[in-house]
């Protein structure tokens, strides 16, 4: 047996072309075996199930069919965001011309730390994150995993500006990365403001801004995970500029809506902000990971810069060379820039803002479903594509229980969130391709696990 095959140089379509066939039958079959939006049987089961297709993982003699055994029980086993069932978390379907772009980076793989490892992807970098940040009315992004990597980052390059006694200042409603990110830099414990209407309130706010010493940064909301609400971006805004505070928002939900002309009012505001974290792995249908930090004034980044003689030398950088380490705090960094390329200019704006208005046109719909229906109760319209609703004199037990029923039978992926006190289930509308009918079955099975039938 000769030595594999590689990926990319001048034989490595010829040997990629059988081995995606291989892996399409098998995501074909897998997911024809799951039938479902989750494998049934619970996480005892299916992790049952994969150890007995994985088997040796580390055999003495290789497996031939190891592709196929592998991908075909990671199918039968997925949840899958693309099945209009899978509605529980910002898990979204990825686009078909996305992910084959992404295999292209793969085979490829460009590593993003140094130029001559990356010559044409460090080049489509740059022009791929400033024309984004000119969407949001910054000067510039970096490329990161998602939102807890660029909400690090913002409060990173905050502290270089304004010293280790930066205080954070964010909503009770606030992603659990931004507390998270202050315990990881070592910055004094952060300043919590009442959300009592699931939105930061801005006069507790500019009351934390006057009685709090400074410097401070504020980190407001534009989607939450729990019911994807915006913060009042425009007056917070203005509670920042009266106290001379610096503001972060993260956008890692809302941001998409920029690309669409009927929901981008929704944003006001957001360009106010000093850095905005962005996700296009929820609204913009990328694969795993798409995430970027816009800032404003490109003078933050100069805390990023880090020199070692093999990547960025000086007398490389004098030369010419791009130096590539001061745009993350990675070192290895994939090209997850290409697939998002890809897809802005193969939808362009247009295409993209449709799709965003499918899913907030089907989370409209779902609120309509659930509140016209005497067996439901819905928490408030929704203001992007996550609705909130529970069985009508149900316990907040019975909502928990109905939950874990659906995930278990594999009929239903629904979420979960606390919201006025109580529990409720939370379908987040990402897929574009959900009919209004698939709202309704989804209803049915709700309604049909909480009498105890057995869903169809």
């Amino acid at each position: 047996m000769g030595l594999p095959p590689l990926a990319s140089g001048p034989h490595g379509p010829d040997a990629l072309r059988p081995l995606l066939d291989t892996v399409l039958h098998a995501l074909h079959t897998g997911a024809a075996t799951r039938g479902g939006p989750l494998p049934a049987g619970g996480p005892d089961t299916v992790a049952a199930r994969v150890a007995d297709a994985a088997g040796d993982i580390l055999p003495d003699h290789g497996d031939p069919d190891a592709l196929r055994t592998l991908v075909t029980a990671l199918a039968e086993g997925a949840a899958d965001p693309a099945h209009p069932l899978c509605a529980a978390h910002l898990h979204g379907p990825p686009l078909a011309v996305a992910t084959a772009a992404d295999l292209a980076a793969g085979a490829l793989n460009p590593s993003l730390d140094s130029w001559d490892q990356a010559p044409a992807a460090s080049a489509l970098e740059t022009l791929v994150t400033r024309t984004l940040a000119r969407e949001t009315g910054a000067t510039d992004a970096l490329v990161t995993t998602g939102g807890t990597e660029s909400n690090q980052l913002a409060a990173l390059l905050a502290r270089e500006k304004h010293g280790p006694g930066l205080r954070l200042i964010h909503g009770a409603n606030a992603h659990h990365s931004v507390p998270r990110a202050a315990w990881l830099l070592g910055l004094p414990e952060p300043v919590t403001v009442p959300a009592p209407t699931g939105t930061l309130d801005p006069a507790a706010l500019d009351e934390a801004l006057t009685q709090i010493p400074g410097p401070h940064l504020v980190i407001a909301t534009a989607g939450t995970t729990d019911a994807g609400l915006i913060d009042p971006l425009p007056e917070i805004a203005d509670r920042c500029t009266t106290h001379g505070a610096r503001l972060h928002i993260d956008a890692a939900y809302g941001a998409g809506l920029l690309f669409s002309d009927h929901h981008r009012p929704k944003l006001a505001g957001l360009e106010a902000a000093h850095t905005i974290t962005l996700d296009l792995h929820k609204l913009g249908w990328q694969p795993i990971a798409a995430g970027l930090l816009t800032v404003k004034n490109p003078n933050d980044l100069t805390a990023l810069h880090h020199h070692t003689h093999y990547l960025n030398a000086d007398d490389d950088t004098d030369a010419g060379l791009p130096d590539l380490l001061g745009r993350s705090p990675r070192t290895s960094r994939r090209p997850d820039i290409l697939k998002i390329a890809v897809t802005l200019k193969t939808l362009g704006r247009t295409g993209l803002g449709t799709l965003v208005d499918e899913v907030c046109t089907r989370a409209d719909q779902l609120a309509a479903l659930v509140h016209d229906h005497p067996a439901f109760e819905l928490h408030a319209p929704p203001t992007i594509s996550t609705v909130l609703f529970r069985p009508t004199h149900a316990t907040d037990h019975d909502v928990a229980t109905l939950r874990r029923t659906l995930l278990t039978t594999g009929h239903a992926v629904l979420g979960r969130a606390h919201a006025d006190g109580r529990l409720w289930l939370k379908a987040t509308l990402l897929n574009p391709h959900t009919r209004p009918d698939d709202l309704t079955t989804l209803l049915t099975l709700v309604e049909s696990s909480l009498e105890g039938h057995t869903p169809r």
